[in-house]
């Protein structure tokens, strides 16, 4: 199990140093809405490839470009806060980083990322209910947050509910078939499963 609780902030955390920089030229725009939309095209051929894709290493580099589109906030600030967030959580400071997400959340609650941090800083201080509330919050922005989705089998294994774990690893693969630890995970709580109804 205590693989398991390591496995989920290292898989939310991964990759999620931002860029220091300015948000686009085009985030004052008023055609913004058109960039917004060349980015929902852009994450949903991702993740049609990262469904196709049967090579792993090359379903993490689609991942890690999918956290990519995430990430970008379209706000300076926002950027800025999530920078400070990170740094708040590498020096285990989660009531400093909580302090920031919380602003990121009201400030932005559209940001399916600002939720999903959240989520992930309230997991590490072991409030599940908290962290499950701001995952449901990311799931309805973004249903396909394979991060999100992970987090909460996270939570499902470490309170007992395997079934509901399982299901939402299966959910996972859905979404990026080529993820190791889901695929693990599946594996692993399925034997359980099947070793406890005998």
């Amino acid at each position: 199990m205590r693989i398991l609780f390591a496995l989920i902030p290292a898989l939310m955390l991964s990759g999620i140093v931002l860029p220091a920089t300015i948000s686009p030229a085009w985030a004052d725009d008023p055609v913004a809405p058109t960039v917004a939309t060349t980015k929902q095209a852009r994450l949903d051929q991702l993740f049609v490839d990262l469904r196709r894709e049967r090579n792993e290493k090359a379903a993490e580099r689609i991942a890690g470009r999918i956290w990519s589109e995430w990430f970008q906030s379209g706000s300076a600030s926002i950027d800025l806060m999530m920078q400070w967030t990170q740094k708040a959580m590498e020096n285990q400071k989660y009531d400093v980083a909580l302090d920031f997400l919380d602003q990121v959340v009201t400030l932005q609650p559209a940001y399916a990322e600002g939720w999903n941090r959240r989520a992930t800083v309230h997991f590490m201080m072991k409030n599940y209910g908290k962290s499950m509330s701001d995952i449901d919050h990311t799931l309805q922005l973004e249903p396909r947050h394979f991060g999100a989705l992970s987090g909460l089998a996270q939570i499902m294994a470490e309170t007992g509910h395997k079934q509901s774990a399982l299901e939402a690893w299966q959910k996972v693969l859905a979404i990026y078939p080529m993820m190791r630890s889901a695929q693990d995970q599946v594996g692993a709580l399925s034997e359980e499963l099947a070793g406890e109804g005998i």
